[in-house]
């Protein structure tokens, strides 16, 4: 079962935008830290699900955010990605394992596929065996 966590950033009225940006940026960047692996999908993309569904078969529960269902705002939460990652258009998924940018789909089919994902994952502290 996935687990999703939701940033929890509401808009307030007459809140300065550069001040809830950087909220967003220090939330973001805690929960990138804060976990081995974080998958940023949407819930009706298909890569999002595949990229999901190869986590959780090699025995990884990696953190979910929802953008789509994020209270915070998908074009906040995407912007703070683009200041993370430094990808000219982030696409979804975007996947950080360790608190590190590992990139998209293509990045994790072809580290899956190149041997490299599994010790990828030992390292960061995804996986015990």
């Amino acid at each position: 079962m996935a687990m999703v966590n939701e940033l929890g950033i509401e808009k307030e009225v007459g809140s300065h935008e550069s001040g809830m940006m950087m909220i967003m940026y220090d939330k973001v960047k805690a929960v990138i830290g804060g976990s081995a692996v974080v998958v940023f999908s949407s819930s009706d993309c298909c890569m999002c699900h595949v990229a999901k569904r190869l986590l959780f078969s090699l025995g990884v529960g990696p953190t979910v955010i929802e953008l789509d269902s994020d209270k915070g705002g998908s074009a906040d939460i995407q912007a703070v990605l683009y200041q993370l990652t430094h990808e000219p258009q982030i696409a979804l998924p975007a996947i950080f394992v360790g608190g590190n940018f590992l990139g998209g789909i293509e990045s994790l089919m072809a580290s899956h596929i190149n041997g490299s994902l599994v010790p990828l994952l030992k390292q960061a502290g995804a996986l015990w065996l």
